[in-house]
């Protein structure tokens, strides 16, 4: 079943029943009392590894709490479908939830899976390879976990596109929906898919969601044979 969703203009209010179960990060003003440079600022990150800090466009930093539940397993299981699938292409990299990426608004994102062609990775310096890198994937994956509010993660993919992301999943695991975004089209809204295609912007890429639904589902299956 396919959904065609428009696409939200930036002010549109967030719907309460759609977050209900969500909670907004943490986000620390510090601008401009302090304004950490790019080594200041991924010193910070690191001295606070046990959180997950992002950094929006104007500076401010969302600190996040890690991720409970199944949900880790979920990112992990859609980052480590990525990776199969970029081992085998050798066009470009796949990374999991714990890299960031610096996008051409300055805001530092590290989406729960990606992917960076070689085209784009070779533009990079030697120092740029020891910091959050400054390039937009051209893939992006977001799991959304209970603790997430939708209309967030939503946003956050609009970021991704119009920063030269060009193809962006949002896999929504309480509705059981991914939202699919692209440049200059409308959102699509697929219910219940057990896989989905990346093609053309990955040729080949397909991510099976079975297990993404149900994390359970193979050692369920093998105990039942």
């Amino acid at each position: 079943m396919v959904i065609t969703a428009p696409k939200p203009p930036p002010t549109q209010p967030i719907a309460p029943e759609a977050d209900a179960t969500g909670a907004p990060p943490l986000v620390l003003r510090l601008s401009p009392v302090i304004q950490f440079t790019e080594e200041q600022f991924a010193d910070f990150c690191e001295l606070n590894s046990d959180l997950r800090i992002e950094r929006t466009a104007t500076g401010e930093l969302e600190i996040m709490s890690p991720t409970k539940g199944y949900t880790g397993s979920k990112e992990l299981k859609a980052a480590t479908q990525l990776e199969i699938w970029a081992s085998r292409h050798r066009g470009g990299m796949a990374f999991g939830p714990t890299a960031g990426f610096t996008l051409p608004n300055r805001a530092m994102r590290s989406p729960d899976a990606s992917w960076v062609s070689l085209s784009r990775l070779s533009q990079l310096t030697p120092e740029d390879e020891n910091r959050f890198l400054p390039v937009s994937p051209e893939f992006v994956v977001e799991v959304r976990s209970l603790t997430d509010r939708l209309t967030i993660l939503q946003a956050k993919m609009r970021e991704y596109i119009a920063n030269g992301v060009q193809l962006g999943w949002l896999i929504d695991t309480l509705t059981r929906r991914v939202h699919i975004y692209r440049p200059n089209q409308e959102v699509e809204i697929l219910q219940d898919p057990q896989t989905i295609s990346a093609d053309p912007t990955l040729p080949g890429f397909t991510l099976d969601l079975t297990e993404i639904w149900d994390p359970w589902h193979n050692l369920r299956t093998q105990n039942q044979e």
